[in-house]
């Protein structure tokens, strides 16, 4: 998000934290009473690249107080989380078709809100990406047919199904599905003798990060997983990488049946490279087993 605006030729102010804790909301609070001409604050609702979630809602907030708008990346949570894009005062929200959507790939979900419309409405120079002219766009989606490209119908229908699918099994039961897959699986780390790298009131549900075992190699058996289980994880980026492996339970990804073959494997794998590990199995049957409760926020 900060390479793309400062390629527009924004002015661009970070807020860091450290990987895998969520952006203090006190943070921003400070970060915009520093810049009194902020125009907008970007944040990602969940983070592929370390496993957290952001307090949006109280982030929202501040940024509402502060006369900005509130560009909000859901890629990771849109269909597997509590995403409240109204009730939030998200004024610009993204995501993607390829994770929790279970969707192909290619298709880029947004929403914009009355705030957001009205800046767009109001701009003085036309916006310097014709390809990402959101007037444009917007006339060519509301009715008026003005040309700006050729929608990709058969993505559109496939989009279609997987949000009918959803609606068939209830957005709250999905968020459930995906918060207790997660807790299976981040009990059977644990039993492992596994640590997990985020905290539990920051950990996200549809990605799992886990730090390596004492004595694990990361490619290598990453490389195992998938040449004879067909299972692949990610590695970890930017400070964590080589130390912490990313595992992804998203959409129809999130069953029983993935966690309990990765365990399985996992445990298997590193045996035999000569890691001593715990079984998880017992233990992520035992959170499967038992009914699910309310969705978690």
């Amino acid at each position: 998000m900060r390479d793309v605006a400062q390629r527009t030729g924004a002015t661009v102010h970070s807020i860091e934290a450290e990987w895998g804790q969520w952006i203090e909301p006190d943070a921003v609070a400070q970060a915009l009473k520093a810049h009194p001409k902020t125009k907008v604050l970007g944040i990602v609702h969940a983070e592929t690249s370390t496993g957290a979630h952001q307090p949006i809602e109280e982030i929202s907030r501040l940024v509402h107080d502060a006369g900005a708008l509130l560009l909000v990346d859901t890629v990771t949570s849109l269909g597997g989380i509590d995403l409240r894009v109204d009730e939030w005062r998200i004024d610009a929200c993204y995501s993607g078709t390829q994770k929790c959507l279970s969707c192909p790939p290619g298709l880029a979900p947004v929403t914009f809100g009355e705030r957001a419309l009205a800046a767009l409405d109001g701009r003085t120079a036309p916006v310097q990406s014709w390809y990402l002219d959101l007037s444009m766009i917007r006339r060519y989606w509301t009715g008026e047919r003005f040309y700006h490209h050729t929608a990709p119908i058969n993505m559109l229908y496939g989009l279609r199904e997987s949000l009918r699918l959803i609606m068939e099994e209830g957005l709250t039961e999905r968020v459930a599905r995906h918060r207790r897959h997660a807790e299976a699986l981040w009990a059977g780390l644990e039993a492992m003798g596994m640590r997990l790298f985020v905290a539990p009131e920051v950990r996200l549900p549809s990605l799992t990060t886990v730090w390596l075992p004492e004595g694990a190699e990361d490619t290598p058996v990453r490389q195992a997983l998938l040449r004879e289980a067909n299972l692949e994880i990610g590695g970890a980026l930017g400070a964590t990488k080589g130390k912490v492996w990313r595992i992804g339970l998203m959409g129809e990804t999130s069953t029983p049946a993935n966690v309990l073959n990765l365990l399985s494997w996992l445990e298997l794998i590193l045996r035999r490279s000569g890691v001593k590990i715990g079984s998880g199995l017992e233990a992520a049957q035992t959170v499967l087993g038992k009914e699910a409760g309310p969705a978690a926020k």
